[in-house]
């Protein structure tokens, strides 16, 4: 058992609390969270991008999704901490563990500011009445001792040569939206949709150019609440031009407790509980328990969400030209691999493992890296969109796999490196995997590669009618695995910012029905990934990952259709491809995207790179 969880239970039994619930978010439900908010990984142990762990007196479990089983199991072994797989057969949502196991009467401890006010409802619905909620206590602050602090970087504006809107147009379209609804404001939380709003970035939280920051918006004020630290003396100048109200970061509780109060109003004279547009899916439950009863909440995806999702003709070139440069470095990524994989086979040096030129051991970490490096080289580099993946034979099962400090498996003369990265740039968030030959293969890796390559091309070619979501277009990139009785435990694609989030919504790609969901339908202008996969335990893992735009389609009698653009112009490893089970349009399809890329690319590439390019990945094959 962790010396941290019995430390946890004591807490919980001097605060009265008999169930403790630890979510894996900060105060604005952010994907990644800075080491300030990491509680739930300094208690379990286990390191994942997403997991909740759940305590009572007698027994600790860990919720976590099919991305992270393989590596849940190993951080969790001797924890005394059981893994509770999401969405497989016989595990119960971590409600239904509660309505079953949960006495009534007894108390569910969590702290109201990292948990998100739609996820809290729906525990609290189903577990029953009969039950106490108790969040106003964060119980890691008091037993961790040595918790880092929390991050404050300085805020800073990006101009319209980026963003393609000013904020003063913005804003009048964020009013527009509430006058045509009867919402007297909007509460935002949603640091993305803070950023794109206000026209500023930062560098709060881990690979998102972010600041923590929680903003109010009514017909005539505008409230931005940030850290005192945070604000520059040009970002002061900037918010008093466009009468934005600066406030302290943690004075937004205190804030609303005051003007939503029944005889204040927030400059409301009448005294009718105002409209408030809030979706409680992005607010945390403090933030929900200050204005339920005060405030008539209109729970709907904020419109700045809507908004940010279709990029305007300024951020679509800003796009379009970082996504090749982009591309370019990844080539020259390929190129470098590829030429030590030659290098190994010609016997230019002994033994069965990838060296560099001076002789050394290539690892996980030293193609991360190589990659990472590259990509710094990109003039308007701002930082990566994510960790790189860099994952070498059986760790590339684990979806999110990251090399530790000791490099991590050293790459040998076969099997595949799957490397998944991505870079932050002043206009442009980009994200690709590739996965890599470095020797012989099995016909069943073929195969697997050749299937998951099928379903990415299908989909980056399809043409679909206006009002699709990405549920109904999810099983064109799935059905060749189907057929053979395969699968991956994610989503298809994700909606990609513009040098914002590299998981942005309210859009993605995916075939399961969630409850209470908002799906929204695909308009030109998004931009989403194409990532179908296979991942096998202990064995191998294979992805490939395009980023689309969505462009107009063809307009008949039959409706108005849309399809995709491929912003992504890194090549296809042909060695891995089984050319017997692609079909005439399959081969069609391979053979134009390639061709693709080598006309885009081989202009920015060297001699030898362009070389490479040219003949190692456009085989007589097609």
């Amino acid at each position: 058992m962790r010396e941290q969880i019995s430390i946890l239970r004591q807490e919980m039994e001097k605060n009265g609390i008999d169930w403790y619930m630890v979510t894996t978010a900060d105060y604005h439900n952010s994907e990644y969270v800075s080491d300030y908010f990491k509680c739930r990984e300094w208690l379990s142990g286990f390191t994942g991008s997403n997991g909740t762990l759940l305590v009572s007196r007698d027994v600790a479990y860990l919720w976590t999704d099919g991305r992270y089983f393989v590596q849940a199991a190993i951080e969790l072994e001797s924890s005394g901490i059981k893994l509770m797989k999401m969405g497989e057969e016989n595990v119960p949502k971590i409600k239904e563990y509660l309505e079953k196991h949960m006495k009534p009467g007894e108390v569910l401890g969590f702290d109201g500011k990292t948990c998100n006010a739609d996820y809290i409802n729906s525990i609290y619905e189903f577990i029953g009445r009969d039950k106490t909620l108790k969040y106003d206590i964060d119980l890691c602050d008091i037993i961790w001792k040595d918790r880092p602090k929390l991050n404050c970087s300085k805020a800073y504006v990006i101009g319209t040569e980026f963003t393609g809107e000013s904020y003063l147009n913005k804003i009048k379209r964020v009013r527009d939206y509430l006058e045509k609804y009867n919402c007297q404001y909007l509460f935002l939380s949603k640091l993305d949709d803070i950023m794109w709003l206000f026209n500023i970035r930062g560098e709060d939280v881990d690979y998102n150019p972010v600041v923590l920051s929680y903003a109010c918006i009514s017909k005539d004020d505008c409230y931005l609440f940030i850290q005192k630290e945070a604000v520059t003396q040009e970002f002061s100048l900037y918010a008093k031009i466009n009468n934005i109200v600066l406030k302290d970061y943690f004075e937004v509780y205190s804030f609303l407790e005051d003007n939503f109060r029944e005889d204040k109003n927030f400059n409301i004279v009448d005294s009718v509980e105002p409209n408030i547009c809030a979706d409680l899916k992005q607010i945390n439950y403090c933030v929900y328990g200050l204005l339920k009863g005060k405030t008539n909440i209109i729970d709907s995806v904020n419109p700045t969400t809507i908004f940010k999702a279709t990029k305007n003709a300024t951020e679509i070139e800003n796009m379009r030209e970082f996504f090749l440069l982009d591309s370019v470095a990844v080539c020259r990524f390929l190129y470098r691999i590829d030429m030590r994989v030659k290098a190994l086979e010609k016997k230019e040096y002994p033994g069965e493992y990838l060296k560099d030129e001076n002789g050394n051991i290539l690892s996980e970490k030293t193609a991360e890296k190589l990659i990472d490096e590259l990509r710094s080289q990109i003039p308007g580099f701002k930082g990566l969109s994510f960790t790189t993946i860099s994952a070498y034979g059986s760790n590339a099962a684990m979806m999110h796999y990251e090399a530790g400090d000791d490099g991590g498996a050293l790459l040998k003369n076969e099997g595949f490196l799957l490397v998944d990265s991505g870079g932050q740039y002043l206009g442009a968030t980009t994200d690709v995997t590739r996965t890599i030959v470095l020797g012989n293969i099995s016909d069943e890796q073929k195969r697997d590669f050749t299937l998951v390559l099928k379903g990415m091309l299908n989909l980056m070619n399809t043409q679909f009618i206006k009002g699709c979501t990405g549920r109904n277009l999810d099983i064109i990139a799935r059905a060749p695995l189907w057929k053979k009785g395969m699968d991956y435990k994610c989503g298809t694609g994700h909606g990609v910012g513009c040098f914002l989030n590299v998981h942005e919504g309210p859009h993605s790609i995916r075939w399961r029905y969630i409850e209470n969901s908002h799906e929204t339908q695909l308009e030109p202008g998004m931009v989403v990934t194409d990532e179908p996969g296979v991942y096998k335990e202990g064995r191998y893992g294979i992805r490939t990952e395009n980023t689309l735009l969505v462009v107009e389609g063809d307009k008949t009698d039959d409706g108005t259709f849309l399809k995709f653009e491929p912003l992504t112009l890194v090549p296809i490893d042909l060695r891995a491809v089984d050319m017997s089970l692609l079909e005439r349009e399959d081969i069609r399809q391979l053979k134009d995207y390639q061709s693709l890329v080598v006309n885009a690319v081989s202009e920015h590439l060297n001699e030898e790179e362009a070389k490479w390019l040219k003949g190692f990945l456009i085989t007589e094959n097609l």
